[in-house]
């Protein structure tokens, strides 16, 4: 890239625990190498990246810096800085071209000031929003796997007459771990059929 150009840096964290100053140090650092001029710097704190222009303030007033062309670039740290949506991703690559703005991203080394940079940035958010995708697809598979076996929140119900038994076994002084090896189920729920007896014999 050339010297002299305008740049906008963008830095965003998921928590506001998290810093954001490491990332704008690095990317302020690549602009003097490049002899950039940095004109504005937009930090979104403790926003996904998975939520839209609209709820990330800073990302929408960078959106708007585009369109009025008062930047040549734009830096970020990463792709995922930006977002994890392809649609939002391929949005505001569509709003850097139209606009005649280029992209860097430090952690991809990419430079959309070239053709193979351009096919870069698209195949990464294609990527990110499979991943996306594909974590969605494993918590709903183990919810239903979770419900066919029985289990509500991941834990397994224990049949009524385990729970009987188990009863049976506290009310004839078996302790809690005893009675919870005995029939091989959690403690926790020996704990919770004692406390549920102690309750009844206490409203009687």
């Amino acid at each position: 890239m050339s010297g002299g150009k305008r740049v906008a840096l963008y830095v965003r964290v998921s928590t506001d625990g998290q810093s954001t100053e490491n990332q704008r140090q690095e990317l302020q650092q690549v602009a003097e190498r490049h002899g950039w001029k940095v004109v504005a710097t937009y930090v979104d704190r403790g926003v996904s990246g998975a939520k839209g222009r609209e709820q990330r303030p800073q990302f929408n007033a960078l959106w708007q810096a585009v369109a009025r062309r008062e930047v040549d670039l734009v830096a970020s740290w990463s792709v995922d800085r930006l977002g994890r949506s392809l649609q939002d991703l391929v949005s505001f690559l569509g709003e850097l071209r139209a606009k005649g703005v280029d992209l860097y991203l430090h952690q991809q080394g990419l430079d959309t000031s070239t053709p193979a940079g351009k096919a870069m940035f698209q195949m990464m958010g294609v990527f990110a929003e499979f991943e996306r995708a594909m974590i969605v697809e494993r918590v709903k598979a183990g919810l239903q796997r979770a419900r066919k076996e029985g289990r509500v929140g991941g834990r397994p119900r224990v049949p009524s007459r385990i729970e009987e038994r188990a009863r049976q076994l506290l009310a004839e002084g078996t302790g809690i771990r005893k009675t919870a090896e005995l029939l091989g189920i959690g403690v926790s729920v020996v704990q919770r059929l004692r406390a549920e007896a102690a309750y009844v014999k206490h409203a009687r």
